[in-house]
């Protein structure tokens, strides 16, 4: 299935190249915003506990459900030979083995095949190893969250929302659907769900209802593991499940016995992601220390007790994030980021020594998993213009086995070159960015450049091969630009004191850090500095904003849910603590800064053609500031576009949706840069449809 996908669109490539003149070379052309879509992406590899089959993701588009559809497949380590494991509608995914290595358990928010399953909610599965069908287990109302294998492999630990209670039920039935701010919160507990029985001729046993392990109403379950010996959980919980209470999180265990749950620690939170040391003895935990936690702070690993004490911090020399992966014999593993790369580390948590494990091939490498004895690791792995593939390697690191081949997709089509490029901003921090050319590139030529930045602002681009989503890049490069992706202040990947240089400087730096790539580029001498853009999603959409309203330099902008003003953000916005961190006020105790930082308060200099996108049910960014934009643009004159994506959150997740955004793009700046004429609205063809 994999290699007829995959194949269908290398053919299309081939047909269209086998239509030219005999004896002519067809030039290559770039993936229309249809084939973009189309493509395939693999992710999320688990090993088998023995090392020799890896479950991974795929993710397909599905033009009649208008979804991304995700399925889990299963590869052998030693042919590279994959199989299909789900056939169902809709999506599985999260795919875990069971200790023993005889099941495969997974979510879905395929239709329940149990009574009183809810529609559209995702459900515990488990399926056997070597084929069969996947059985639902278990039905939660509000739907399952995550789930950990019992060692023993006889049951598994769910974290689901409770049900309403009757009181909520009975006012529900008299009042109608409301809710109360900061309040009403459905708060996800732990449950315990025993593994049917199965008989010596196959046939599994009846399903049991799942058993509480937690019953609180003072906090709600994010991350958990079993100890070694099965007696016990160790899981993070928060006050509630609101993101603006991540900072009280704190760590607890739960005994199964008898239900009796001890907090651990305390200290001001995040902590969270709980990890068992081989002998039970210990746990590890993702921590925020301080007196006080910020979004541009490094979260780093401690250890505590298995029955609390002293929290000590183990890899204090490690300047960004770190993921924590597996504790095992040999130390800790977890992942981080260096620049664009991405690596695997070993931690021995009692000399603080870190060291990178190489995976040759691989410079951008994440979703680690291991074999059960640890000399094995699954992982997606990719460099530099290169397609983002699963991979199996033995550890130490030996060569590895790619298991497949989604790169394939792109014969027989132009791709655009990524190389990284530095420069200094205003300031002279040292700014990175991944730089697109044509692969005919010529230095003596004079591009059209787009500036495409990414959000977070802790995002990074690096300069990997993928499907364009969003923007067409593909389609700007073969049009005759080039395209600069900056990793502005405040990326990920450059260390804690990179990511604090936006503090108080929100927009200011990040445009200091984008003009300055361009105008390094201009001086290289083959930039048209007459023909420069911009766009950018979420924070990426607010440098856009920025840009509009504050500087003559580029001919187009395209702000894809970007922030216009501040006060509103914070007023309106669903995780208020992150303008309080990085303005370091509220906007009541410091209005100045939010004007300073504000796109708006710069409007009067607007002149830029600017094109606006967003789901009209963004809780992220709130709508009202595409609205605030558009309409002080609109009266100061400024040429302005917006376009509501009815019932979208922050990201436009759906494929209809996505072309429509791409293809909004690929109109505004072919006619503002390259001087197309410019469509009034969209018009379905032929060749957009799937």
């Amino acid at each position: 299935m994999t290699r007829f996908k995959f194949g269908a669109l290398i053919g299309a490539a081939v047909l269209a190249s086998a239509s030219a003149l005999p004896g002519l070379a067809a030039p290559l052309k770039a993936p229309t915003i249809t084939q973009s879509l189309d493509m395939v992406t693999v992710g999320s590899p688990k090993i088998s506990p023995d090392g020799k089959h890896v479950v991974y993701e795929q993710t397909t588009t599905n033009w009649e459900t208008n979804a991304f559809d995700t399925t889990l497949w299963l590869a052998d380590v030693v042919t590279g030979q994959s199989r299909r494991l789900t056939l169902a509608l809709k999506s599985s995914g999260d795919a875990a083995w069971s200790p023993d290595g005889r099941w495969i358990a997974f979510l879905s928010d395929r239709p329940g095949a149990l009574e009183k399953s809810p529609a559209g909610k995702k459900q515990l599965y488990v399926m056997p190893a070597d084929g069969g069908e996947a059985q639902q287990l278990v039905v939660f109302e509000k739907g399952a969250n995550a789930f950990d294998w019992a060692p023993d492999s006889k049951s598994l630990a769910v974290s689901a929302e409770t049900p309403d209670p009757k009181a909520m039920k009975d006012r529900k039935e008299t009042f109608g659907d409301y809710h109360v701010i900061h309040a009403d919160y459905g708060m996800v507990q732990l449950w315990r769900v025993a593994l049917p029985s199965v008989d010596e001729a196959g046939r599994v046993g009846a399903v049991a209802a799942p058993t509480p392990i937690t019953k609180s109403e003072i906090f709600s379950v994010d991350g958990f593991s079993f100890s070694p010996d099965g007696t016990k959980i160790a899981f993070s919980a928060q006050r509630d499940p609101d993101l603006i209470s991540a900072v009280t999180g704190a760590l607890y265990t739960v005994t199964l016995a008898d239900g009796a749950v001890k907090k651990i620690v305390e200290a001001p939170g995040p902590n969270s992601d709980p990890h068992w040391s081989p002998d039970g003895s210990q746990i590890a935990f993702r921590a925020a220390p301080g007196a006080k936690y910020f979004f541009y702070a490094n979260q780093k690993i401690a250890v505590v007790g298995a029955d609390g004490g002293p929290v000590k911090v183990v890899n204090p020399g490690f300047d960004e994030d770190a993921a924590i992966l597996r504790w095992a014999p040999e130390g800790i593993y977890f992942a981080g980021r260096e620049g664009t790369n991405a690596s695997l580390y070993l931690l021995d948590p009692r000399t603080l020594a870190a060291k990178k494990i190489a995976l040759p091939g691989s410079d951008i490498a994440a979703r680690f998993s291991f074999s059960s004895d640890f000399h094995h690791v699954a992982y997606a792995g990719a460099g530099a213009n290169r397609f983002p593939e699963i991979y199996a390697a033995s550890l130490p690191a030996s060569a590895p086995v790619q298991l497949t081949r989604g790169g394939e997709q792109f014969a027989g089509l132009a791709v655009a070159r990524r190389e990284l490029v530095r420069w200094k901003s205003g300031d002279s921090a040292q700014i990175e960015g991944v730089l697109y050319k044509p692969a005919d590139f010529d230095p003596h030529r004079k591009y059209p450049l787009l500036v495409v930045i990414h959000g977070g602002p802790t995002g990074v681009d690096a300069p990997t091969l993928g499907p364009d989503r969003y923007y067409p890049i593909e389609r700007f490069v073969e049009k005759g630009a080039l395209v600069l992706r900056p990793n502005y202040r405040g990326s990920a990947g450059y260390g804690e004191k990179f990511r604090a240089l936006n503090v108080r400087n929100l927009g200011v730096g990040d445009y200091a850090d984008v003009i300055s790539g361009v105008d390094s580029l201009i001086a290289k001498g083959f930039v048209d500095r007459d023909r420069v853009g911009a766009m950018g999603w979420s924070e990426g959409g607010y440098i856009s904003a920025f840009i509009t309203t504050s500087s003559d330099r580029f001919k187009a902008v395209s702000v894809g849910a970007g922030i216009s003003d501040w006060m509103t953000y914070y007023a309106n916005t669903d995780i208020t603590p992150f303008t309080r961190q990085y303005l370091l006020a509220t906007p009541w105790d410091d209005p100045k800064i939010y004007a300073k930082t504000s796109p708006i308060t710069y409007i009067a200099k607007a002149r830029t053609p600017t094109l606006i996108q967003q789901g009209s049910a963004d809780k992220r960014v709130p709508v009202a500031n595409s609205y605030e934009l558009r309409q002080a643009l609109e009266d100061h004159g400024v040429p302005v576009k917006m376009v509501l994506y009815d019932g979208f959150g922050h990201p436009i997740n759906k494929p209809k949706q996505q072309r429509a955004v791409m293809e909004e793009n690929e109109n505004w700046f072919g006619h503002y840069i390259f001087g197309d004429p410019l469509a009034p609205a969209l018009t379905p063809t032929t060749a957009a449809a799937p």
